[in-house]
């Protein structure tokens, strides 16, 4: 049955009800017209975003140098619930910055997989400073050192290879456009301060899970420079924190920390171990604890999780009042809301009203789902590239 069938249908019943024909025609053609431009643009039904995103390519977004700047190297379309967290934790410290979800994944898979429901890509999405972009290494490292020595490796023989390219492309969208790096196991609690800086993992010691710096600053072009002159994948931090520091020696010389005071050189600020590392890697249990009391994280402006030591797979779990949990619950609300599970494993709402919400906008979802997977045109706007399911609610 077409929209013609439809309305000589609802003409032929112009007896039942008067003036009911006309608003029925009125419903019809508007539902017609929905229909004709959901066939048109059916791949953006999920995936696109509303024009104030669509709208603003790399440049734009990180071309001011104040943007938040996070990385999935792997193809991995579904951010965990602490990437989410990060993310959204990252968003809500800096409400009017830019915070840009680089995904190789976007890459080659510009749309959602047609039987996944994503829900922290939509939870992100829905954040109005989130943007998630695709990761281009090939166009990243043009104009850099990084060039010749991207386009001669090859990646399936490498030793490390997401993190070495984690390594390089961190580096490589720094340098171009300025910003705040942070690794997606680093939970933002407060604003950084500094514009040129790297985050102290101990003494001496840099990290490269978070830093900042102006575009075009020296020290990162010199640091691509020697990714590329002492290159080595066998050997694990090589091209990551081992070269921020040693890089950082070249460029000052390193002295310890005098107390909770942050050490400054030239123009590069070296931040305490506690702005980001107050829980060292050998204690990353502890957030996974209860504590009792609970500790203020007064002196630091981020939390790094040290998730690559999680191997036992750890997660947070609603009710367990652990640190990580309480975390979460403060600075990443919404992915605690929608993303955490109890020991059931059941996503709880706070309250049977946020259930009953969460069930019904989930079946909405599958049902317009189920519509856009009937319709034939499956074409991309390569110019629509980051997604939106269903927003999740504020």
């Amino acid at each position: 049955m077409n929209c013609v069938d439809l309305k000589e249908r609802a003409e032929g019943r112009s007896g039942h009800a008067e003036g009911a024909p006309a608003l029925l025609l009125v419903i019809l053609l508007l539902s017609c017209g929905f229909l004709f431009q959901l066939t048109l643009k059916s791949s953006c039904l999920f995936s696109c975003l509303p024009p104030h995103k669509s709208q603003q390519g790399p440049e734009a977004l990180l071309g001011k140098g104040r943007s938040i700047v996070f990385l999935e190297t792997s193809e991995r379309m579904e951010p965990s619930p602490l990437v989410s967290c990060a993310v959204e934790s990252a968003a809500k410290v800096y409400p009017e910055q830019p915070v840009v979800f680089f995904m190789k994944g976007l890459s080659s898979s510009l749309q959602l997989p047609p039987n996944s429901t994503h829900p922290a890509f939509s939870l992100l999405s829905a954040i109005d400073n989130v943007f998630l972009i695709p990761l281009d290494m090939k166009s990243l490292f043009e104009d850099t050192p990084l060039s010749s020595w991207y386009t001669q490796v090859n990646a399936s023989a490498e030793r490390n290879w997401l993190h070495v390219s984690s390594d390089a492309s961190r580096l490589a969208i720094i340098w171009k456009y300025g910003g705040v790096y942070m690794d997606t196991d680093v939970i933002s609690i407060r604003p950084i301060p500094a514009e040129n800086f790297l985050a102290a993992q101990a003494s001496r010691y840099s990290s490269n899970g978070v830093f900042g710096f102006l575009p075009r600053h020296a020290f990162l072009w010199q640091c691509m420079e020697n990714f590329v002159e002492h290159y080595n994948s066998y050997i694990w931090g090589n091209q990551g924190p081992e070269l921020m520091t040693r890089m950082l020696r070249v460029w000052c010389k390193l002295q310890d920390f005098q107390g909770l005071s942050d050490l400054r050189c030239l123009n590069v600020s070296f931040l305490h171990p506690r702005r980001f590392y107050p829980i060292s890697y050998p204690e990353w249990r502890r957030y996974y604890e209860v504590w009792t009391p609970e500790p203020s994280f007064n002196d630091s402006y981020a939390l790094h999780l040290w998730n690559y030591m999680n191997q036992e797979g750890k997660g947070v779990v609603r009710g367990s009042n652990t640190l990580v949990e309480n975390l979460y619950r403060k600075h990443c609300p919404r992915t605690y809301r929608d993303l955490i599970r109890g020991p059931e494993g059941l996503v709880t709402g706070e309250s049977g009203a946020e259930r009953t919400l969460a069930i019904s906008a989930l079946a909405l979802e599958l049902r317009y789902k189920s519509m856009y997977t009937r319709l034939e045109d499956n074409r991309i706007d390569n110019h629509h590239i980051a997604f939106r399911i269903i927003p999740a609610p504020p």
